[in-house]
């Protein structure tokens, strides 16, 4: 990059809604945040709704695009005529030919997958998650794509990394669960916030409940309820730190999506509730090497089941000293500058 007068320019492409879920969108936005300390400047081509569901969008270059791969190549070319440096597509729905034609709008092209089960058109392929394995794309990306795999590529904010050693400290003198977390994802799937909340209630184990929700999630209302009515309930719609948020808290109850790995970053606890099937093979993975304590699926757990998992969870005072020290070996929280070095390498 020695000798260039502009900024790298790098196109990101992904969705947010209710059903998706807005942790595409926040992952994208970490890369972001650590190309642009590398001196690029970024455009996110996003679906109409994307900026509802993710209000951190609002302060990205973003524009609203169709579906198809074309009105992405086309939206590029109308920012930047030359086309981007760099591209960077988080969608399920598109595989190896939709990535082919988008991959027209750049000189490089790195996919965000979390499957490995389709065949994909890329320059990088970035699968972040636990027990991730490189030869599990062999087949499915062309010969010379480079690899990223497992959670040293996880990509966290960097508030995450600066907090971890308070975070880890703190977490060595927590001797009962007084904070507990619950962040169930921005788009709060079939209302299960409040349905935490309503179990959560009916406890003693706890002093404080922080409750984060996104500003178009079903439970908002119900949980202020709840929060009328018990103190101990405290309500945040749109909570612009959740670092910090995380850091003060002695356990948690969360989805498990990309927030997974901002837990496991500061060592915290985490009862994990899955949200869709693509969630189920890792939080098995996780339960099962007892890095996390997994409440089942949230559309199969009924009312009662829900309650006993979260006494359960709240109750192990041991349990939750090994779950954070088996999260807080898993995470450095560094995974996005390490990708984005990797992105821009040899660009000129």
């Amino acid at each position: 990059m020695a000798g260039r007068s502009e900024a790298l320019r790098v196109a990101f492409r992904l969705e947010a809604s209710a059903p998706i879920g807005g942790g595409h969108a926040m992952r994208c936005l970490s890369l972001a945040r650590a190309l642009a300390d590398h001196g690029a400047d970024c455009l996110f081509l996003v679906n109409g709704e994307a900026a509802s569901v993710v209000p951190a969008l609002a302060g990205a270059a973003c524009r609203a695009v169709g579906p198809e791969p074309e009105a992405a190549v086309a939206a590029v070319r109308a920012a930047w005529p030359e086309g981007a440096d760099a591209a960077v597509c988080d969608l399920y729905r598109w595989t190896a030919p939709e990535e082919r034609a988008f991959a027209a709008a750049a000189r490089r092209l790195l996919v965000i997958d979390d499957l490995a089960t389709a065949p994909h058109h890329c320059d990088l392929v970035l699968n972040q998650n636990f027990g991730a394995d490189a030869s599990g794309y062999d087949g499915l990306v062309p010969p010379g794509c480079r690899r990223l795999v497992g959670l040293d590529y996880a990509l966290l904010r960097p508030d995450f990394a600066a907090l971890r050693p308070a975070a880890l400290e703190r977490r060595r003198a927590v001797r009962r669960a007084e904070t507990v977390l619950v962040s169930l994802g921005l788009t709060d799937v079939g209302g299960i916030t409040g349905r935490v909340c309503a179990a959560l209630a009916t406890l003693p184990d706890f002093a404080r409940a922080e409750v984060v929700l996104g500003p178009a999630a079903p439970s908002i209302g119900r949980v202020r309820s709840i929060a009328d009515a018990d103190p101990r309930f405290r309500c945040h719609v749109g909570l612009d730190d959740m670092a910090q948020a995380m850091l003060q808290a002695d356990a948690a109850i969360g989805a498990m999506g990309s927030s997974s790995w901002e837990r496991c970053c500061l060592g915290l606890p985490t009862l994990a509730v899955i949200l869709a099937d693509n969630q189920r093979p890792t939080a098995q993975a996780l339960d099962a090497s007892d890095i996390v304590a997994l409440a089942g699926d949230a559309a199969a757990l009924d009312d009662a089941a829900l309650r006993a998992a979260i006494a359960t969870f709240l109750g192990d005072t041991d349990g939750l000293q090994r779950l954070s020290r088996a999260a807080a070996a898993l995470c450095d929280g560094r995974g996005a500058g390490r990708v984005a070095a990797v992105l821009l390498d040899g660009l000129p």
